[in-house]
């Protein structure tokens, strides 16, 4: 996956854009004056086959958009995150995705993990939210212990 950000982004979104890259295994890369058209581009030539757009509202990450390569939007949600400077440890080739949330399910399918019952090591976990929230996205390490970066699902607006 190719991870950006929109146009001109505080500091926040992209640690939050670097963090995420990292968690994933994804490529991370500066828009800068791209368009979207450009940033499609962009992952085909890098060979990644989705795309995520982190926008953000007075300087914090607000949304992720997941686009396919072809530029069609495959899921679009609303969030904010709790950022880290720690060393992460995941390896994001052994990554698998438990789910709790069946509309977030398909994030194991944007990011190609498998999507399982049950881990205890190297994991995206996807838990139901508390009453504000529709989810909680957290990552564990090799070592099967939480990091501090986290993602806090408010809404889902397409799926």
């Amino acid at each position: 996956m190719l991870i950006s950000t929109s146009r001109k982004p505080s500091p926040k979104t992209r640690k939050f854009c670097k963090n995420f890259a990292h968690a994933t295994g994804s490529t991370y890369i500066n828009r800068g004056k791209m368009n979207m058209r450009e940033v499609l581009l962009r992952a085909l030539e890098e060979d990644e086959v989705n795309v995520a757009i982190v926008n953000e509202i007075k300087g914090n990450p607000s949304k992720v958009t997941f686009y396919s390569n072809k530029g069609d939007i495959l899921l679009a949600i609303v969030i904010t995150a709790s950022l880290t400077n720690e060393r992460l440890h995941i390896l994001p080739k052994d990554l698998t995705v438990v789910s709790r949330v069946k509309k977030l399910d398909i994030l194991s399918k944007i990011f190609n993990f498998e999507l399982v019952d049950k881990d205890n090591a190297n994991y995206i976990f996807i838990d139901n939210g508390t009453d504000d929230l529709i989810a909680t996205i957290e990552f564990f390490n090799k070592f099967g212990e939480k990091s501090e970066f986290k993602i806090k699902v408010l809404k889902i607006l397409e799926e």
